[in-house]
C-alpha cells in the first residue's frame, strides 16, 4: 500500500491518507478483509505522528470502511457494496 502524502496540500495530511485508503477501497485495490499496516507502522512509514494516522483510521472505522480488532490490527471491512454505491 503506497501513499502520497503533500504538506504542501491545503488538506490536513490525517485527511489525505483517509482519502486515499478510500480510493483504494473503492477501486478495489484493497479487497475485503485485507490487513491494513498498523497505526504505527503507517505513522512511520509516512514520517508523521502516531496521532496522525489514528485519527485517519477512527475516520475510516466511523465511515464503514474498515474495522478495527483489538489486538489483531485493522481490516477492510466487508459487506461494502452499499458503501461504494453510496460514495461513487
Amino acid at each position: 500500500m503506497e501513499l502520497i502524502i503533500s504538506n504542501a496540500s491545503s488538506k490536513p495530511i490525517y485527511e489525505q491518507i483517509t482519502g486515499q485508503i478510500k480510493a483504494m477501497i473503492l477501486s478495489g485495490e484493497l479487497a475485503e478483509g485485507e490487513q491494513l499496516p498498523s497505526i504505527r507502522a503507517l505513522a512511520n512509514s509516512l514520517r508523521v505522528s502516531a496521532i496522525t494516522t489514528k485519527r485517519a483510521y477512527a475516520d475510516l472505522e466511523a465511515d464503514g470502511f474498515i474495522e478495527t480488532v483489538q489486538g489483531k490490527g485493522s481490516f477492510v471491512s466487508g459487506g461494502n457494496a452499499e458503501l461504494i454505491r453510496e460514495e461513487q
